[in-house]
């Protein structure tokens, strides 16, 4: 008797052991996720204040919290300079950090060792102590950079950096860049060493500069990292709450610094309007979707080339 070969191996049967061991942490991961997320969502469509704090049940008051927020301008004005201040600390902290890996890729070992050391202290130092220490640096009438600013011939003697708005965010950039370098450096730094280094000598045998290797060979091997670290600066950026709440109450104007982070704070905790806060937060997770989409497009498109 001859068998027919159909050309085709029998298929192996896939074990559903792999999806019940995940199951425990998938659940686990839904009830800490989602329950939080499910509630906020019922919250931002209810009348939640200091009454239901003390027994009385919420009122649901559908859309009304929304329409109020698309109608106050106060609330575009801390959503544009939230986006402002997000954009423009992502950007500084990814060129710096950008740069302090490509840097250390040409240091001797002892010097990239200290380089990391420092940026390892700075990154695990605790934001209330790192903030302090800020404090004192830009301190009005003792601060170390009015000093250094006025002996080198600039009228900072006595200058309020927390006072005015345009400053108090100037100091907080200098603080959240300084605090998220580290992650971007020692993430990109991680994947150049994975660059495959016969390109690199290829391309400078047939003559490229190190402007051209770095722009055709470097950068879009290490992009999928980029994108990523792009798009976690984007959201802890946009989220950014500690730094501007200790600045504030080190003497800034809280009206005129807001950011959603602070203002969903300020109408939770600080009003006991925990059905408006809740509406701001959702609407900030709306917002970071659509800052976050163009990244998730490219990673997307970048999964979909590889």
């Amino acid at each position: 008797m001859t068998t027919v070969d159909n050309g085709s191996a029998p298929r192996a049967r896939r074990s559903p052991l792999p999806y019940v061991l995940i199951v425990p942490a998938v659940v686990a991961l839904g009830l800490a996720l989602g329950y939080p997320l499910v509630r906020q969502v019922l919250l931002s469509f209810q009348e939640y204040g200091l009454r239901q704090q003390f027994g009385n049940p919420p009122e649901w008051v559908g859309l009304e919290n929304y329409r109020e927020l698309v109608t106050d301008p106060y609330l575009w004005k801390v959503t544009l300079r939230s986006i402002v201040f997000c954009l423009v600390n992502a950007a500084v902290t990814m060129t710096i950090g950008v740069a302090l890996a490509l840097l250390m890729q040409h240091m001797s070992k002892g010097i990239r060792i200290l380089v990391q050391a420092g940026l390892l202290l700075a990154w695990a130092m605790p934001v209330v102590a790192a903030l302090t220490v800020w404090q004192w640096l830009f301190d009005t009438q003792y601060g170390i950079v009015n000093y250094l600013l006025t002996k080198i011939g600039f009228d900072f003697e006595g200058h309020p950096w927390l006072l005015e708005p345009l400053s108090f965010f100037f100091v907080a950039t200098v603080i959240v860049v300084w605090m998220s370098v580290p992650f971007v450096a020692f993430t990109v730094y991680a994947a150049l060493t994975q660059v495959p280094e016969d390109l690199v000598e290829a391309a400078e045998i047939d003559g490229a500069s190190p402007t051209q290797r770095l722009r055709h060979i470097v950068l879009p091997s290490i992009r999928p990292v980029l994108l990523v670290v792009g798009l976690l600066q984007v959201i802890w950026d946009l989220r950014v709450f500690t730094q501007i709440y200790i600045l504030q109450k080190a003497g800034g104007s809280t009206h005129d610094t807001n950011l959603l982070g602070t203002l969903i704070y300020r109408l939770g905790i600080g009003s006991g309007n925990f059905g408006m806060a809740a509406a701001v937060a959702m609407f900030m997770l709306v917002l970071t979707v659509a800052l976050t989409a163009p990244y998730v497009r490219a990673m997307l498109r970048q999964e979909g080339e590889d």
